[in-house]
C-alpha cells in the first residue's frame, strides 16, 4: 500500500471515495470524492448535500489533482465512467428520503466533457421513478466502445433493480431485471463493467454474486467466487478484479473482505489483497468498494468509509 498517494488541493482532508476509473491514457486516475470529510456517521449517504466542493477529480500518476469539477451538482455521487471520447459520466445514487424538499438533485446520470461541461443528463433530477425517464438511486454507469450506455438502477435492495440500456444520444434501447434471487434478478446493482469480449458484468451485491450478460440482456452466468462484490474492473492483461467491502459475519459469513483477482475468461481466482483492518463483527462495510488498474499494473481502491483513495504496488521477489 502506498499511503497518502492521493493529495487534495491545499491539503484538504479526503471525503468518502466512490468509484475509481482509469483515464484512456492509462496513467491518470479519475475518482468520485464526496465533498468534505464529515465526522458525523449519520451523514453517510448525503455528504454533498450542503457543499459546493468539486466531486469529480482527475489525479496525475504522482497523486496530484490536475482537474476537478461537479461542485454543487450532486448529493451522493457514486459511479463514474469514461467513454471512448474521454467524456466523464457520473451517477447520483442518493436515496429519496435524503433529498431536501424542492431540491433538484439526485436520481440522475450526468455526462461531462473532460473539462467539466455538462453535455447530457439522463433521468429526472430529484424525482425517483421507473420507466424511460426516471431512475431510483442509479449506482453506476458504463459506456461501450460504440458509445452505448448501460445504467445500474439502483442502489437499494428493493428498488428498481434493473439495467437500462441507452443509445449514444440518450434514447432508451431496452431494460431488464427486477428484484429477486434468480438469473437476471438483482438486489442492489452496485457496479457495472465490460470485459474485452463485450460481456456486461454486474456486481449484484446483496445476492453475493457477479452476474454476466451479453449486451442485449441475455443471462450468461453467475460467479459466486468473488465474495460480496461492490466493484468490478478488467485490466489490460484480461484479469478481473472485484472489490469486496462488505463480507462480514452477517452479510457474507466465511468470506474475507478485500480485492480478489482472477482470470476474466474462466473466473478462476488467483490472488487476493486483504483489507488489513477488516473486522467481520462490523456490518457497516469497510475497505475498497471500487477498484481500478493503470497501465503499469498499479491498483487503486476507492474506500468510502475509511475515506481513502489507496494505491497498491506489486511487490516482486
Amino acid at each position: 500500500m502506498v499511503d497518502g498517494w492521493a493529495q487534495l488541493p491545499g491539503g484538504r482532508a479526503m471525503g468518502a471515495v466512490g468509484k475509481v476509473i482509469i483515464d484512456p491514457d492509462g496513467r491518470h486516475v479519475w475518482a468520485v470524492i464526496r465533498c468534505e470529510a464529515l465526522a458525523d456517521p449519520a451523514r453517510f449517504g448525503d455528504e454533498c448535500r450542503d457543499s459546493k466542493v468539486d466531486v469529480v477529480y482527475k489525479f496525475s500518476p504522482e497523486g496530484r489533482v490536475v482537474a476537478s469539477f461537479g461542485g454543487g451538482m450532486f448529493i451522493w455521487p457514486h459511479g463514474i465512467a469514461i467513454d471512448p471520447d474521454g467524456n466523464v459520466w457520473v451517477t447520483d445514487a442518493v436515496a429519496t428520503e435524503r433529498i431536501p424538499k424542492g431540491d433538484k438533485r439526485g436520481h440522475q446520470v450526468v455526462k461531462f466533457s473532460p473539462d467539466g461541461k455538462v453535455l447530457m443528463t439522463l433521468g429526472t433530477p430529484g424525482v425517483a421513478g421507473s420507466g424511460p425517464t426516471h431512475f431510483a438511486s442509479p449506482a453506476d454507469v458504463v459506456v461501450t466502445p460504440g458509445g452505448e450506455v448501460f445504467v445500474a438502477d439502483g442502489h437499494n435492495e428493493n428498488g428498481n433493480n434493473r439495467i437500462v440500456k441507452f443509445s449514444p444520444d440518450g434514447k432508451v434501447v431496452k431494460e431488464w431485471g427486477r428484484t429477486g434471487y434468480g438469473p437476471g434478478e438483482f438486489r442492489t446493482l452496485h457496479a457495472l463493467a465490460l470485459d474485452s469480449r463485450g460481456r456486461l458484468f454486474v456486481a449484484d451485491r446483496f445476492n453475493n454474486r457477479v452476474q454476466l450478460f451479453d449486451q442485449e440482456g441475455k443471462f450468461l452466468a453467475q460467479w459466486l467466487q468473488f465474495g460480496r462484490p461492490s466493484g468490478i474492473f478488467f485490466d489490460s492483461r484480461d484479469r478481473i478484479l472485484v472489490a469486496d467491502s462488505e463480507s462480514d459475519n452477517v452479510q457474507n459469513p466465511g468470506w474475507d473482505m478485500g480485492i480478489r483477482i482472477g482470470d476474466a475468461r474462466t473466473g478462476w481466482v488467483s490472488e487476493f489483497i486483504p483489507f488489513p483492518w477488516a473486522d467481520p463483527r462490523e456490518v457497516a462495510g469497510n475497505g475498497a468498494e471500487f477498484v481500478a488498474v493503470d497501465r503499469e499494473g498499479n491498483i487503486y481502491g476507492g474506500e468510502p468509509r475509511p475515506r481513502q483513495l489507496r494505491k497498491y504496488v506489486r511487490v516482486r521477489p
